[in-house]
């Protein structure tokens, strides 16, 4: 998963403004640091987003953005 595609993801699943904030502020358990800094440290973005999937209790059929495809309807 590349950058870009995590902030897709992210805008997808939470908004943009909503996104920012989960980045900004909330703690990753498995990096014990926010999504912003665990990215800056050198974290893969897919890890990161599966991370905060989790942390946020995203169903896993959305999980999409760490290279599943989308769920059709």
């Amino acid at each position: 998963m590349r950058l870009s595609e995590f902030r897709q993801a992210l805008s997808d699943e939470f908004g943009e403004g909503y996104g920012r904030v989960l980045t900004r502020d909330l703690i990753l358990t498995p990096f014990g640091c926010t999504a912003d800094q665990a990215l800056a440290g050198g974290a893969s973005a897919r890890d990161v987003w599966l991370a905060l999937c989790a942390e946020t209790d995203v169903p896993k059929a959305r999980w999409y953005g760490a290279g599943l495809p989308a769920a059709r309807s």
